[in-house]
């Protein structure tokens, strides 16, 4: 049976449609054919958009010698759901394709069955070699370090580099430069490519090289070296052990593949979520994860409710009060989320500290007051054409600046706090806000209400 698909230049090209359709029409080759024409991320991409079901069948149309590489571009959530639908023969070929590296992240999320079958199959030094490498924290540079490099030794010619070079099939990926070692294996700087093809070929190593070439402690979090390939605009840095020896390097797609899961974590966290959430993952378990924080949610709900119970009296009294009321508390919303989204990307960034965080509170502060008076200048127009009340006008613009300034001290302060009592603040930091700014929202408007129009 054969089958046509649509070019990748065509204006309508849609392969998640395209892969259905082909599925559903039973034309299993068109499926082989149009899989591998793609590369392995543009294949990880295309399972995670798909139901279980269709990602199951696709996986046996992608090719042995591509589905190591598929797995390792899979967020862990599509991956674990998909390696316990599979027979265990596939799953294993596909896992002793994977660099060490990729195999002890993989171990470490799937089911124990599954891991256990999966260590099983290995060789002892297939075992031997994982076990080393979980042995170090799991957000180290030893956990994320490539066991692939080039070192040379400072004291011969670039013309016997380049010899050497020239006899190798071919460099290790995000190689930009060589590490250089002594006789002992210490780490002695790095000698850029560009050095090595530019200079005079008579030269030693160590008259070109970066003696003060970066490098970062096996057991460095990620955190701590994941902004200097953006810093410094390198591929690769070398990673060494107490006592100063090379024993790897961390290469910028680790350094990016940190960064995509920081920025998921981070925006997954903000709605409660986990950042390996499947989107086509069962039901049940997802309705799960997310009722903790509705629960959460409803709780504090409550809270704002029982603000606005203490004033019913006020509310029978001034309809235009329930009519102007949620305002406020929607104002001071979106102007602490702004807050709480900045102090959160900072902390990740390793932006804020304790020298700076004087300085940004200020800041914020100031951009609360200027963005108060002026909507309060404006809503209070609108109320005051609306309702023909200027006190009530009053009323409503002085509460919107106060809830201003509270939600500027609250979005600022609650990640702060959070992240010193050691509470992810993207998990819970939007729940807390969102309480502040709707309980100082009610209490200010209503209460002045109460206070200066009855």
């Amino acid at each position: 049976m054969t089958s046509s698909t649509p070019t990748r230049n065509h204006a309508e090209f849609d392969p998640i449609a395209l892969v259905i359709d082909l599925h559903e029409r039973n034309e299993p080759q068109g499926i082989r054919d149009f899989l591998q024409a793609q590369d392995e991320v543009e294949v990880a991409h295309l399972l995670e958009s798909l139901p279980p079901r269709e990602r199951r069948y696709i996986w046996e149309f992608i090719p042995a010698t591509c589905q190591a590489d598929v797995l390792e571009e899979l967020d862990d959530g599509v991956r674990n759901n998909l390696l316990e639908t599979l027979p265990e023969e596939s799953v294993i070929h596909a896992i002793r394709e994977m660099e060490v590296a990729e195999q002890v992240d993989l171990l470490e999320s799937v089911s124990d069955r599954l891991a256990g079958v999966i260590l099983k199959s290995l060789t002892e030094g297939e075992r031997s070699a994982i076990q080393q490498r979980r042995q170090y924290p799991e957000e180290s540079a030893g956990r994320y370090m490539d066991t692939e490099w080039i070192a040379i030794r400072a004291d011969i010619t670039l013309d016997v580099v380049a010899r050497y070079l020239k006899r190798l099939d071919a460099l290790p990926p995000h190689t930009d430069g060589l590490m250089v070692i002594d006789r002992e294996g210490y780490y002695q700087g790095k000698l850029s490519l560009s050095s090595l093809l530019t200079g005079d070929g008579s030269k030693r190593v160590a008259d070109v090289m970066q003696a003060d070439a970066d490098k970062v402690g096996v057991l460095d979090l990620s955190e701590d070296w994941v902004n200097l390939f953006e810093e410094r605009e390198t591929e690769s840095i070398a990673v060494v052990d107490d006592d100063g020896k090379l024993v790897g390097r961390i290469a910028v797609d680790d350094a990016l593949d940190i960064i995509r899961e920081l920025a998921d974590h981070q925006v997954m966290h903000m709605a409660g979520l986990n950042e390996d959430e499947d989107l086509f993952a069962p039901i049940i378990p997802s309705a799960k994860r997310r009722m903790f924080w509705l629960g959460i949610n409803l709780l504090t709900a409550f809270l704002a409710s029982s603000v606005i119970g203490l004033f019913a009296a006020t509310l029978e009294k001034l309809v235009a009060l329930a009519v102007l009321m949620p305002i406020v508390a929607s104002m001071g919303g979106i102007a602490g989320s702004q807050t709480l989204t900045l102090a959160i990307r900072g902390l990740a960034l390793g932006q804020i500290s304790v020298a700076n965080t004087r300085w940004l509170a200020i800041k914020e502060v100031v951009i609360a007051g200027i963005n108060g008076v002026v909507w309060a200048m404006v809503v209070g127009l609108i109320a005051w054409l609306w309702f023909h009340d200027p006190k009530l006008a009053g009323v409503l613009a002085a509460a919107m600046i106060i809830n201003q300034f509270a939600a500027a001290i609250a979005g600022l302060s609650v990640p702060l706090v959070l992240e010193r009592m050691g509470i992810d603040p993207a998990l819970s930091g939007s729940v807390i806000l969102t309480t502040v700014t709707d309980v100082v929202g009610f209490m200010s408007f209503l209460g002045l209400a109460t206070w200066l129009l009855l």
